[in-house]
């Protein structure tokens, strides 16, 4: 019996025909008969593999819409919602072509898959994608539902499940085309409740990554006495007409952004996770945007202290402020680390006053003083206490008297604290404390009726 023997290419164009074949087939049958849907697409699969860049782009949107649909029909939510991601990529991204070494067509998404080919020559173009409308109309039917869960599981205090349900709707915006970061941060705050660091971690990285701040600009007009919402490309089209426009009163408003808030999610999560190097990582990242940050900052010296690099970091930063005396990020980072070990508490307190001759409205080191130089009251009280219940009234007094000279030395420091933070209730309650041992009753009076109006708001 005779033999047909194939050559490589002549197999290869067999392979491609047989693949758009199929992918078309499922994509015909997807919105009405997935069984077939399904078979069509696995059969393809079957060829393919792992090769996707072997289909050309209106076929690969195809498969990504076979795969993803198919997926959310059979509950496979954010399976299926990564596929329909992916559509997004082709439009968001230029497509290289070129063939590879068997004279293969490629098509690579993105510069980093085209680099990682190794193929020279390759041409550089776009495609426009054709499945929005289909693809928006599979996902709006479970966005709301589940956005709705995500809501009633937060006010249930059912902070896991409600994490999940609100990291799934983020993704289920994104295989629309829309980046919602907000859903994604109630995402990170729930799973923060629910003491699951790592998912929060997870997805404050996620939203450090995204690019995006959390920030949105709304645009209005007004016209015939009503505020009208649009868009930006309208709102500037109707802007620059003018008064032919029948539009006055234009405003653009930016709501306040999260992302200062999206670092320290992030290192506080890797922090609380064990993730030390990660929350290190990340804390530099942040303390370039944020320097002033001191959440970030007392994270970062907490994953030194506790990764057992402690004296390493200190190290680093007495050559850096030797480097520049003047680096008050520097000093109050040393403050912090000296200040865990009750051996060197007196060179934290000089790193902390350090920072307040260099930067008079450092509020962080004027708290740190005032508490290391009170001491820890508590401590002192349960002394105190002992003693007197041992009547040993000299001694008892004793600690009294030290306590009274603690305070006093401390008020100084406090004041600055309360003349840089007045709204904060510790620096408060403090103070009132401070005056009734200085006997300044007007200011301890004062001091308690700001503290009983801060506990009502």
């Amino acid at each position: 019996m005779k033999r047909t023997i194939l050559s490589f290419t002549m197999l290869a164009t067999t392979l491609a025909f047989s693949q758009e074949k199929e992918i078309k087939a499922a994509f015909k049958a997807i919105d009405g008969d997935i069984s077939t849907a399904n078979s069509q697409i696995s059969a393809a699969e079957a060829i393919i593999g792992d090769k996707t860049y072997l289909l050309e782009p209106e076929l690969l949107e195809q498969y990504y819409y076979v795969k993803g649909t198919s997926l959310l029909k059979s509950g496979k939510t954010l399976e299926g919602a990564a596929y329909y991601s992916k559509i997004w990529d082709l439009a968001k991204s230029e497509i290289f072509t070129g063939k590879d070494s068997s004279k293969n067509k490629v098509y690579f998404v993105g510069k980093a898959a085209a680099d990682a080919s190794g193929i020279s020559g390759l041409k550089m173009t776009s495609y426009t994608i054709t499945t929005t409308d289909k693809i928006t109309k599979e996902i709006d039917a479970l966005v709301e539902k589940v956005y709705e869960a995500a809501t009633k599981d937060y006010n249930a205090k059912n902070f896991e499940p409600a994490g999940a349900k609100f990291k799934e709707t983020y993704l289920l915006l994104k295989a629309k085309g829309v980046e919602n970061v907000q859903t994604l941060f109630n995402a990170a705050v729930s799973y923060e409740l629910a003491k699951k660091p790592e998912a929060a971690a997870e997805c404050y990285i996620e939203l450090i990554n995204s690019g995006q701040t959390g920030a949105e600009t709304t645009y209005t007009a007004v016209k015939d006495g009503n505020v009208e919402s649009m868009n930006k490309t309208t709102w500037d089209l109707l802007k620059k007409s003018g008064a032919t426009s029948g539009y006055t009163d234009f405003k653009s408003e930016t709501s306040k952004s999260f992302e200062k808030d999206f670092y320290e999610g992030a290192v506080r999560s890797l922090y609380d996770s064990k993730q030390y190097e990660d929350a290190i990582k990340y804390a530099d990242l942040g303390v370039k945007k944020y320097p002033d940050n001191v959440t970030i900052l007392n994270l970062k010296g907490l994953s030194y202290y506790n990764s057992g690099k402690g004296e390493e970091f200190v190290k680093i930063l007495k050559n850096q402020i030797a480097a520049n005396p003047k680096d008050s990020n520097s000093w109050l980072n040393l403050g912090e680390m000296l200040r865990e070990n009750p051996a060197t508490e007196n060179e934290a307190a000089d790193a902390y006053k350090k920072v307040v001759e260099i930067d008079p409205n450092n509020k962080f080191a004027y708290m740190r003083l005032t508490y290391i130089t009170m001491g820890d009251d508590e401590k002192t009280m349960e002394k105190y206490n002992t003693l007197r219940k041992s009547e040993k009234m000299d001694d008892a007094n004793k600690v009294l008297q030290d306590r009274r000279e603690r305070f006093l030395k401390a008020l100084p420091y406090a004041e600055k604290w309360y003349a840089l933070d007045s709204e904060n209730i510790d620096v408060v309650t403090l103070l009132a404390a401070f005056y009734r041992t200085a006997k300044n009753e007007t200011k301890a009076t004062e001091m308690k009726a700001k503290e009983a109006e801060l506990k009502k708001e």
